[in-house]
């Protein structure tokens, strides 16, 4: 699965320009799927046909990035940013609009900075981004207010097991989704790679009317805050320790019987997994479980050091479980337990 996970994170797909990357994984499904569709929103609806319960599994193609917003007289882009904290991105090298130009992100240098502006974050507001214009003709040239802007960043292996990369979140969801369609599941599966989930939940809140699931299965990428003078109850997940299953985040609060199902079937199964302790931030599971009378809603999500920033780091093995338990709960039907429980 990294041969495609690099292809993946390195497309570029920032919120409401997903084009690319649907446009990959549908070229990816169509030898295996039934029926496949792109709605009016974007979001991309593999059907592979079967009887029983319908069961949605979910992953969203975008990724967080910046659009310009103005060409200056100096042929420095203005730019806006969302989902982004601008404190990571001075200094980084980004590709603006269907050209892939060049650009880097600037902002003025430390030794022309008085102790206010020192002691102080820049904001996106402050900062630019320089493509080598001599003037503002030379730049229009090349870019137009509203191109958007993504980062450059290579997947990479490195360290013990750890791969970086941009777009982790949620490309690995993207990834493990379209792997589990290629194998066979006694259920009406449905898969539902979603745009503009950093914006909102945007995607999901159209195509979960769609499909109107039985069951939804959410695959993310999530933080992780393992990191140095963070103590145990702050770091929300560890990159390392396994799958992450969440109780609660700042949109929804998974069933019990859902999530004693995910742990049961990671435990009986020999997966790695952890809590995710953290109740900020939110998935497609935030739209998703209170639609279309409520539909019972899970997630499985990978670690991530460092997300949305121009690179996250996670772990191999961390992914790779992510993908197991989603695969051992839908082969062994478990979510026809967690229905029945709860009277379905």
């Amino acid at each position: 699965m990294l041969g495609r996970l690099k292809e993946l994170t390195e497309l570029n797909g920032v919120s409401g320009n997903e084009k690319a990357v649907r446009k990959y994984i549908r070229t990816h499904c169509e030898a295996i799927a039934d029926e496949m569709r792109t709605d009016t929103m974007g979001n991309l609806i593999v059907h592979k046909k079967g009887d029983g319960r319908k069961i949605m599994i979910c992953a969203h193609m975008d990724e967080v990035g910046m659009m310009v917003r103005a060409i200056k007289e100096d042929g420095l882009l203005a730019y806006s940013a969302a989902g982004i904290d601008p404190r990571v991105v001075c200094g980084k090298r980004v590709a603006i609009g269907p050209d892939k130009i060049d650009g880097v992100i600037g902002t003025k240098a430390i030794h022309l900075q008085s102790k206010s502006e020192f002691m102080a974050a820049y904001k996106h507001n402050q900062m630019y981004i320089d493509i080598g214009a001599k003037d503002k003709a030379d730049a229009e040239r090349s870019v137009k207010v509203g191109d958007y802007v993504a980062f450059t960043t290579k997947f990479e292996e490195f360290g013990e097991g750890l791969m970086k990369a941009k777009a982790l979140d949620d490309r690995v969801g993207c990834c493990i989704v379209m792997d589990l369609l290629k194998n066979s599941y006694d259920c009406d599966l449905y898969a539902v790679f979603t745009v503009q989930e950093e914006l909102g939940l945007r995607g999901a809140t159209s195509a979960v009317y769609t499909v109107k699931p039985d069951l939804a299965l959410i695959l993310e990428g999530t933080t992780a805050n393992d990191t140095a003078k963070t103590k145990g109850h702050q770091w929300v997940t560890r990159v390392g320790k396994g799958a992450a299953l969440s109780f609660m985040d700042g949109g929804t609060i998974t069933r019990p019987q859902m999530l004693d199902e995910l742990k049961a079937c990671a435990d009986d199964n020999g997966i790695s997994w952890q809590l995710r302790q953290g109740n900020r931030g939110g998935t497609d599971a935030g739209i998703i479980h209170k639609s279309v009378g409520g539909v019972v809603t899970g997630g499985i999500s990978l670690p991530c050091r460092y997300i949305h920033s121009p690179v996250s780091i996670a772990s191999i093995s961390d992914f790779e479980n992510c993908y197991k338990l989603a695969d051992r709960f839908l082969a062994e039907k478990r979510f026809e337990k967690v229905l029945t429980a709860l009277g379905k």
